[in-house]
């Protein structure tokens, strides 16, 4: 399977990446290569991963960066979207209690 990406820049500092198909080793990359510059410059960057069929701890560990990236520029990362499976990797890890995991209903770009 393959992962396609999406970018919708919402404001100068809201941009929103709609992401697609499965996370894993092999397209874990090209996420990282979207989402991090993303974060260099944006103050809120919105994940939407409702289109996610699978993520692997190398996708995790993408999401980590970007996190981590965000929080030393004072930004924030929301995460929109999550399937029961995807919800359950999180709540197994940890990082439901350290990610913003949001309703995407309630995605308006807004901190």
């Amino acid at each position: 399977m393959d992962v396609t990406i999406h970018e919708k820049a919402e404001s100068d500092n809201v941009t929103t990446l709609v992401v697609e198909g499965e996370v894993d080793a092999y397209t874990a990359p090209r996420l990282r290569e979207r989402l991090l510059p993303l974060c260099e410059k944006a103050k809120v960057v919105n994940l939407d991963l409702s289109k996610v069929t699978y993520m692997d701890s190398t996708g995790l560990g993408v999401l980590i960066g970007a996190y981590k990236a965000l929080r030393i520029s004072s930004g924030r990362l929301r995460i929109y979207g999550i399937n029961p499976r995807l919800e359950r990797l999180f709540q197994i890890t940890g990082l439901s209690e350290i990610f913003c995991v949001e309703d995407k209903s309630q995605g308006d770009g807004k901190s």
